[in-house]
């Protein structure tokens, strides 16, 4: 590096770092929040941010500090967070230290960063992926810079991080695609108190040579000006032949692991006094006074940087905090789909089946929308999804926009973040309920709090179609109910229709919807093949239908005489629920109106407690295991919003408790509820 004013200013920068962990320091009582400095990491950190430009993405990790300091941002904007301020500009006062999100023209864009180690990884491949469609389908949707530079993506990461799944997830599709991003480990040779020799049995750099066309190369990150060669030449690679790399860069740890966890808890003097050899400010400072940059100079800069520090800090803690009625905004994005429209039985239209409303939902919004992709295990061009829930669309719309996937659970979910923040809706399959948990990490450590932890910058608009539901023998792992676990999690809509104008209308509903939506979809209900269940399929609804959310249906209604005699009862219900129902209000005939939820988050309470108080009697009947469900839980609301109304307690009737739905046909109809058993309770309800 011949610029010798860049030096000074990584020696500014670096200046203002090493005075803000002093600070930080000696103000433990006020800066009460757990944070982590870049000290030790400053070089790398600084040699990557000078490399980016407004239209790139990069993605930090919690030690970051100087990466965004090297990106332009103030210590005062970093100190807000830090102090959990309310004009934090990243988070509002909701998240950690150094956890930015960025969405500006001066600087690159960066979503959602969690806390979660090594999370980011698939999120940032998942920008690179989105990047590398819209070169093969559409550059003009791409931002460039004047010069017509297509944007690349930076993705940071701890080298302790490196060991977990996901990110050999993103590492693998990143080499396999051939996408724009680069992998920046940063090594400092622990994991909080694990030291590398623990806890890997390779470094980074040494892993990557296992991810064939994952190009990688090593670096003294401690070394402002090899840092920034290696970063200048890997870049540029990057940007021509928009190639992925790995960039392990080796750095001292000068810090605690975080304010909470500190060095004297598990590090000696010895280990101490090694990583102080290689401090990147003292290596710089030293470098300056070889090229003739004087003491006084230095020590001038050190002066200025310190007292602008404190000023900015002392500038911070004055700033007011976040106000008490912000805390529940921006859980949602706006939706806007608010009321039911279209023709959801036009004249002279066909029956359709559950599984081909899906299908011409989907074709038709593709037809529309060149930004929809749809990914996901064997739903490609060979086999169109297992239950042929895609069959046909690769033919008609391309591989690039329909296309297979590895089996990577987390990795189809995690990457719909990135693909929407380059302005992509995907609609993405896991193949069976019982196999979304590898996937629950990005659903809800990065998914579902996007958009609260950005403050509405970042909502994730995706959908995620999970087929359910046991019949026929499924066997324990491809029958299983999974919307209890869902809807434990908050900031995703979860939608279960039960008939084929309702998953078309919810489906176009959750497109247009702007949050993440999870449609459980019953196997049993696709075809209608289990008995009882031929009004599954409907007449298909017009292509302008669509159907919001928190809407439900009254699917059998009551007779008003036997109401008013008190001689009814309602059962609340969704999925293969409300055919179990249909089934055993025939022999209860005008007594048993039966309620189809439709969503279940957002819920129709509005209609729930309206119907429970004027029938007094009310079951609510679920197909997954009773205890601890959604079913019970409902229960207690309803008990709690009618209890004045209630002529009986709310009955709720479930699968038995078992862990897993067995495959034999006797005993999985053993475990399931069924009209039998529902039509018993119900007797029983009517009767008390």
């Amino acid at each position: 590096m011949t610029d010798h004013s860049l030096l000074l200013k990584g020696f500014d920068l670096m200046c203002q770092a090493r005075a803000m962990a002093a600070v930080y320091e000696a103000n433990r009582s006020i800066c009460k929040y757990v944070h982590s400095t870049s000290r030790g990491h400053e070089a790398i950190q600084l040699a990557t941010a000078w490399q980016l430009m407004p239209h790139d993405f990069v993605s930090p990790y919690y030690r970051d500090e100087s990466l965004l300091l090297g990106l332009g941002f103030t210590p005062y904007q970093l100190m807000l967070q830090l102090l959990a301020k309310g004009d934090d500009p990243f988070t509002g006062g909701r998240e950690y230290y150094s956890h930015p999100n960025w969405r500006g023209t001066d600087k690159p864009t960066i979503i959602h960063q969690s806390s979660a180690t090594g999370m980011q990884a698939i999120p940032t491949t998942g920008i690179a992926q989105g990047i590398r469609y819209w070169e093969q389908i559409d550059e003009q949707r791409l931002q460039k810079d004047p010069q017509g530079e297509k944007p690349l993506v930076i993705c940071s990461l701890g080298d302790a991080s490196v060991t977990e799944g996901e990110v050999s997830e993103a590492f693998q599709f990143a080499a396999l695609k051939q996408l724009p991003v680069i992998f920046l480990v940063q090594d400092n040779d622990w994991g909080i108190s694990v030291s590398a020799g623990e806890a890997r049995a390779m470094n980074a750099y040494e892993y990557a040579a296992g991810f064939a066309g994952l190009n990688r190369i090593q670096v003294d990150g401690s070394d402002l000006e090899a840092s920034y060669a290696i970063m200048q030449q890997v870049c540029a690679d990057t940007r021509n032949t928009r190639r992925p790399w790995l960039v392990h860069a080796r750095v001292p740890l000068l810090g605690h692991h975080t304010s909470g966890v500190r060095k004297e808890f598990y590090r000696d003097d010895a280990d101490w006094q090694k990583h102080e050899q290689n401090d990147p400010f003292s290596r710089l400072r030293q470098r300056l006074l070889d090229l003739q940059v004087s003491e006084q100079t230095l020590q001038e800069l050190e002066e200025k940087a310190s007292q602008y520090i404190r000023a900015q800090f002392d500038q911070a803690v004055a700033a007011s905090e976040p106000l008490p009625e912000t805390a529940t905004s921006h859980v949602f994005a706006p939706s806007p789909v608010t009321t039911e429209k279209g023709e959801r039985e036009p004249a002279g239209a066909a029956r359709i089946m559950m599984v081909d409303a899906a299908l011409f939902a989907i074709r038709e919004l593709m037809e529309q929308h060149p930004e929809l992709v749809l990914y996901g295990q064997d739903v490609g061009r060979r086999l169109g999804g297992v239950f042929r829930e895609a069959a046909t669309l690769a033919q008609q719309f391309g591989d690039h926009r329909v296309f297979n996937t590895a089996i990577q659970e987390a990795y189809i979910v995690g990457s719909t973040i990135g693909m929407n923040a380059v302005g992509l809706k995907p609609v993405v399959e896991v193949q069976f309920g019982d196999y979304i948990y590898p996937a629950f990490n990005q659903l809800v450590t990065e998914i579902s709090k996007s958009s609260y932890l950005t403050c509405g910058r970042f909502p994730v608009s995706m959908i995620l179609r999970v087929p359910v539901g046991a019949y026929g023998g499924g066997g324990p792992y491809h029958s299983g109910s999974v919307e209890s676990t869902l809807l434990s999690v908050k900031g995703i809509k979860v939608a279960y229709p039960s008939n084929a104008a309702d998953m078309k209308g919810l489906l176009k509903a959750a497109y247009y919807d702007g949050n993440p939506v999870v449609m459980l979809e019953h196997k049993g209900l696709y075809w209608s093949k289990v008995p009882g269940t031929d009004a599954a399929r409907t007449p298909e609804p017009a292509r302008d239908y669509i159907l919001p959310f928190g809407k439900g249906r009254i699917a059998l209604a009551a007779s008003n005489n036997l109401i008013n005699e008190g001689d009814s009862a309602v059962v609340i219900t969704y999925g293969m629920g409300v055919y179990w129902a249909i089934a055993a209000a025939q022999s209860l005939p005008g007594k048993i109106e039966i309620i189809d939820l439709r969503t279940l988050f957002p819920l129709d309470e509005e209609l729930i407690y309206e119907r429970v108080k004027i029938h007094g009697k009310c079951l609510v009947l679920t197909e997954e295991q009773q205890n601890n469900s959604f079913a019970e839980a409902l229960s207690g609301r309803i008990a709690r919003h009618c209890f004045t109304c209630l002529d009986a307690p709310v009955q709720v009737l479930g699968a038995a408790n078992v862990p897993a739905i067995p495959m034999n046909m006797i005993l999985e109809q053993a475990v399931l509820p069924n009209a039998d058993k529902v039509k018993a309770v119900l007797e029983s309800l009517l009767n008390s």
